[in-house]
């Protein structure tokens, strides 16, 4: 009997742990079944897919699941009543480039150029022997007759009253100046001034009393390499065309870019400039000016370059006041020395100069007529300082030149061979110079 009992009792707490992990199991079994569940149903609601009524609930609501989310408490994509017509819906927002165009493009302009030029005789008819045999007839279509020659570029308004901003080449000797406004208007304009070195020119146009839009400057200071740029104009005659990029790099200098016969240090980026860009903005992504471009290397791919918007600035109210700007110089080509590059100089057998073997600027011919003629510079002299201040280089000089203005005596300390010597200069305006 006892054994019986004994038995039966461990029989029992078997069937009992038995039965207590069946229910386990169903307990657990069921309570991931009402968080899936709720999930999905949490998932719907957030995506607008469904709506819960406020006196529905749940079949598999329990104290463990999601609470209900109400259609007041859904982000703002998600309150779109099932049912709405596309159309009804709210379009997605423009990008920064759409935004900052729609806020500068009416102050875009393209300028349309004539000029008219005198074909010369061919040479072969001055040749002596011609005139011998034919005498002072010449063929008909030989003559020398006019031709019209049309150029094309962009600009940009400054003043409502019609003051536009352009690059120099575009309009230089313009017999005609046409400006066309994005809405298809036509004025004719008025060089009031340009500056060669600087690129740079100011164009009037006679509104008749009306304002114009007006682009927003920017300050070309205050943006860095990797900042968005945006190109603005009439690239190869096709109007109205914008280019995206960054500010590829700052204060490129003319001399690096392969222009020494301007004074310019630029804005180089990679948006696509090309002629018929001329004179158009650079624009960041606030749709401020911070440039002007100007295609001038035609060999140049991926990159352009643009005049700092601060630069023009200065230069537009020169123009605007003396329809010229006055700019101070010496008289000297020059180019940038290292010592190294004196001392592979000197090392040369066929080189016909021997410098100073130190840092400073190669004087490499000194103009006649001029002040550092006047002074006493001479071709191979090494300028080490003005001013008692080093010169980093050959662009470092040009400005401290320009900065001093015109008249002023400069101290220059310079290097001729072995040879420390210090000259006066006193600098002098450059259209003077013949």
């Amino acid at each position: 009997m006892r054994i019986l009992i004994f038995f039966s009792q461990v029989l029992s707490r078997v069937f009992v742990r038995a039965e207590a992990r069946n229910s386990l199991r169903r307990r657990t079994r069921r309570q991931f079944a009402t968080h899936t569940m709720s999930l999905v149903l949490g998932i719907l609601l957030t995506m607008g897919s469904l709506r819960v009524l406020p006196s529905q609930a749940s079949p598999m609501a329990s104290p463990m699941a999601s609470p209900r989310v109400s259609p007041e408490s859904m982000p703002p994509v998600a309150q779109v009543p099932t049912g709405t017509p596309l159309a009804a819906v709210p379009p997605l927002g423009h990008s920064f480039v759409a935004d900052a165009v729609r806020k500068i493009g009416p102050a875009v302009v393209r300028i349309n150029t004539e000029r008219t030029v005198t074909r010369s005789l061919d040479p072969v008819f001055e040749d002596p022997l011609f005139r011998r045999f034919f005498g002072d007839e010449l063929p008909r279509n030989s003559l020398p007759r006019e031709q019209l020659q049309r150029g094309q570029g962009s600009g940009f308004i400054v003043d409502g009253k019609g003051i536009i901003l352009t690059n120099a080449h575009v309009v230089d000797q313009a017999d005609r100046v046409t400006v066309i406004l994005t809405d298809g208007r036509e004025f004719k304009g008025t060089v009031q001034g340009a500056d060669q070195l600087t690129d740079l020119a100011v164009v009037k146009i006679d509104t008749k009393g009306e304002s114009l839009p007006v682009a927003s400057l920017g300050n070309s200071e205050s943006i860095d390499v990797g900042d968005w740029a945006i190109a603005i104009g009439n690239p190869l005659g096709l109007n109205n065309t914008v280019t995206l990029g960054i500010v590829s790099t700052l204060s490129r200098s003319s001399f690096d870019v392969g222009i020494p016969d301007k004074r310019l240090e630029f804005i180089q980026t990679d948006a696509a400039i090309n002629p018929g860009n001329s004179g158009g903005p650079l624009v960041n992504a606030r749709g401020e000016v911070i440039g002007i471009n100007t295609a001038i290397r035609a060999d140049a791919m991926g990159i352009g370059f643009a005049i700092p918007v601060n630069k023009a600035k200065a230069i537009e109210a020169q123009l605007l006041r003396d329809g010229k700007v006055t700019r101070p110089y010496i008289g000297v080509n020059m180019v940038t020395l290292t010592a190294k590059d004196a001392r592979e100089n000197n090392q040369d057998p066929n080189s016909d100069l021997i410098v100073a073997e130190v840092d400073g600027v190669l004087v490499v011919r000194v103009l006649p007529g001029t002040p550092a003629a006047a002074a006493g510079l001479r071709r191979g002299d090494v300028i080490t300082k003005i001013e008692g201040q080093p010169v980093r280089d050959a662009n470092d000089l040009q400005k401290r030149v320009e900065a001093a203005g015109v008249g002023r005596s400069l101290q220059f300390d310079i290097q001729r061979r072995n040879q420390a010597i210090s000259f006066k200069v006193k600098t002098a305006e450059l259209e003077n110079q013949v």
